[in-house]
């Protein structure tokens, strides 16, 4: 049938080589993947190295030099076992290198040591589309946190996780439904231009100062400007990946034909980044089926600072390629959540060491056999690159790869050299976490006020990720940091806000306040004087919520398009929204007091939105796709079935609803409006609670299809588990 260059006698070999630590059953599995003559399955086959000045291997910066710059590639927990994913990081961080969460989150308790000096953390945290489990402490605990504009595999499409495996812990780290199905969309809603990107990567610099943006690119035509613009955006680490990488479960018509190899799209990435003096701005990772030291140095030579390797590495421990990833059925324990199938798991993290090793030592002897002591000195030397002459076969005849090996005349460094200037000593977050010392160092609690405007980015962020960074996701008890700020925010008020942080603004916001909430309050409300109405007009822009993992926001005015977008558990109140409101949400609850645009709820598959419907033709906005609409529970229904809890605003506390099928509607959205006019002194919120019998009949609920069944075989669950303990008590 097709070749493929890991077949099972490739895998085997590979698998003995380093389980039993014999680099020379390894180098015999190097030898069949780099002789591709009469193959060519890749097209680095068709090149050679020229002749350098060969020196002595003892000259060669160590092999523990070079697996720093190894990555493992993007593979979400979820799609991969908890003890496949482990078993990576534990092997990156031994070797210094890095491995990647890819888009699932990562269990909190990874991110503390081992007793044995181990570590489970993975040192890159990426952020798709999805935004599964990005909260404030996940992106405090990274080294590097990678945007994944897109990948090798499926470029321009989303992911999918299905329900099977979405099993109570994927639910737990996914902030998602056990059961339900994961879609991340195609887009990032918060990524619609290289500005954009720009304002994602500043929110995620403040959120960690100490952790480099990486930005995951697809090599296709054209990788190199887009390359270049994101560099500009102050991106300190570039991937190009290729398009024979990506996950086991992508459909047939995604893995083939769609996208370019990686030694196309590096090359032009390089020569446009020297080309523009952006090169030494940034570290180039080449992303894509690598399996050698000799793809290593390629890559190299063609620009890259460092390498990833992601289906090479799931075979090191102990992947036999079954491409079952997607059916939950791996036999090895390695693409399965199934707890008697992950027990067939065997690799370990010396396997992923000792690969490697091995590939690290046998890029040491071709760079001694080129010349190169170094690996900095390697890149970028496309000098040493030429076509493979020898190599004739009917489908080669004609490449012309001399564009690849094309030299840029510059004074621009080749490789990586200089820190980008993110800006952040001038920021007002600065001043913030001066003033809320004594809360960070002792719990104390402190209000600060302060004015905002316009050109203040991502308010409140900078000083989120001090919180997460010490205390983690549980943060700090409600208002123990209470901003009071007036005027005009700029883009990313409060992204990733913490709990314990509250920023009452009395002004406008912007696009994407609220982004990734992480248990923090945001209430914005106009100015007394204003004569506008409130509830008439625009208080924040676009985007606003997008990812939010747990707290509130209460917004005294209209929203603008793609409002609590991904939202997974954010509680929030809104007087009216634009088009494609609580799209992809997978979680928390919404309610919106007014008027919504087109597109309402497309592929939401989680959590509860209550609409106000005084026209009666919501439905015509709501996209049915996914949902139902109900009309809300109101206190006497919801009694027969629930203990009657009362309290005011101040017993109530902060809003933490847990959804159930019988939950009381009327009374959770009561409580929401409540403190929505607390916090904003809303004049409709006012007005609703006066005439709440008159408002409450007019409130539609849009409830998932999918939620809806999970909460009721979860409901189903418990009742069955509730009566087998109950019939032992008897018995007993």
């Amino acid at each position: 049938g097709e070749e493929h260059l890991l077949g099972p006698e490739t895998i085997a070999k590979l698998q003995h080589a380093v389980r039993t630590n014999n680099y020379k059953l390894y180098k015999e599995f190097a030898d069949h993947i780099n002789n591709q003559q009469g193959r060519l399955v890749t097209l680095r086959s068709l090149f050679k190295f020229n002749q350098g000045k060969s020196i002595s291997i003892d000259d060669v910066e160590p092999v523990t030099n070079i697996v720093k710059r190894f990555a493992t590639g993007a593979m979400s927990f979820g799609s991969i076992s908890h003890e496949a994913h482990s078993t990576l990081a534990i092997a990156m961080n031994r070797l210094g290198g890095k491995s990647n969460t890819g888009e699932g989150g990562e269990e909190v308790e990874r991110f503390t040591p081992l007793a044995n000096g181990d570590s489970m953390r993975s040192a890159i945290k990426q952020v798709a589309s999805g935004r599964f489990g990005v909260t404030a402490e996940y992106l405090a605990n990274a080294d590097q946190i990678q945007i994944k504009m897109a990948q090798g595999a499926k470029p321009g499409e989303g992911g999918q996780l299905p329900g099977h495996k979405v099993d109570e812990r994927i639910g737990k780290v996914r902030h998602s439904t056990p059961g339900v199905g994961l879609i991340s969309p195609p887009p990032h809603h918060d990524i619609y231009s290289i500005e954009d990107l720009a304002q994602l990567i500043f929110d995620l610099k403040n959120t960690n100062t100490d952790a480099d943006i990486s930005v995951k690119l697809v090599s296709e035509i054209g990788v190199g400007t887009v390359a270049a613009g994101v560099v500009k955006a102050h991106a300190d680490h570039v991937v190009i990946a290729g398009h024979d990488g990506g996950t086991g479960a992508s459909p047939l018509t995604s893995i083939k034909y769609a996208g370019s190899c990686w030694e196309v799209g590096l090359a032009e990435t390089q020569q446009t980044l020297l080309l523009n003096r952006l090169r030494s701005r940034t570290r180039l990772q080449a992303d894509g089926q690598m399996r050698t030291g000799r793809d290593v140095v390629i890559a190299a030579l063609l620009g890259a600072d460092e390498v990833a390797f992601g289906t090479i590495a799931l075979i090191a421990e102990g992947c036999i390629m079954m491409r079952k990833c997607h059916l939950n059925t791996c036999p090895v324990g390695v693409a399965t959540q199934d707890a008697e199938l992950r027990k067939k798991f065997v690799g370990k993290p010396e396997d992923v060491v000792n690969y490697f090793m091995y590939v690290a030592q046998e890029a040491r002897e071709i760079m001694a056999e080129l010349g190169f002591k170094t690996f900095d000195e390697m890149i970028g030397r496309v000098d040493l690159l030429d076509s493979n002459d020898v190599i004739k076969h009917w489908k080669s005849e004609g490449v012309d790869l001399s564009p690849l090996f094309k030299e840029i005349p510059s004074d621009e460094p080749k490789y990586h050299c200089q820190t980008q200037d993110h800006g952040l000593d001038s920021l007002i977050d600065n001043k913030l976490i001066a003033e809320a010392s004594e809360a960070l160092a002792n719990k104390t609690p402190v209000i600060i006020h302060t004015k905002i405007c316009n050109v203040d980015r991502s308010f409140g962020t900078m000083l989120s990720g001090k919180v997460a960074k010490k205390y983690g996701h549980a943060g700090l008890s409600e208002d123990c940091i209470a901003i009071k700020a007036t005027g005009t925010a700029g883009q990313s008020l409060g992204a990733w806000l913490s709990r314990g942080i509250s920023i009452d603004l009395v002004g406008v916001g912007n696009d994407y306040v609220g982004k990734g909430l992480s248990g923090g309050r945001i209430s914005i409300r106009p100015p007394e004087e204003t004569p506008i109405k409130a509830e008439e007009n625009s208080i924040v822009g676009n985007t606003v919520l997008f990812g939010a993992i747990d707290g509130e926001a209460y917004f005294n005015g209209i929203a603008g398009e793609r409002f609590a977008v991904r939202n997974s558990g954010a509680v929030t109140v809104v007087e009216g929204v634009g088009d494609h409101g609580c799209e992809y949400m997978t979680g928390g609850t919404v309610a919106i007091l007014g008027q919504t645009g087109r597109n309402f709820a497309a592929g939401m598959s989680g959590g509860v939105a209550y609409v106000l419907d005084e026209t009666g033709n919501f439905e015509n906005h709501c996209n049915m796709a996914q949902v139902a609409l109900e009309p809300i529970l109101s206190e006497d229904e919801a009694l027969e079935k629930l203990d009657h809890q009362g309290g005011d605003l101040e017993t109530l506390g902060r809003v933490n609803i847990e959804h159930s099928m019988n939950q009381n509607d009327e009374k959770i959205l009561h409580n929401m409006i409540t403190r929505h006019v607390h916090y904003t002194n809303s004049a409709r919120g006012k007005d609703i609670l006066e005439n709440w019998q008159t408002y409450a009949k007019q409130f539609v609920k849009v409830m998932p299809v999918d939620y809806k069944r999970a909460l009721a075989e979860r409901e189903a669950e418990q009742k069955n588990k509730k009566n087998e303990a109950g019939k032992e008590s008897t018995h007993g």
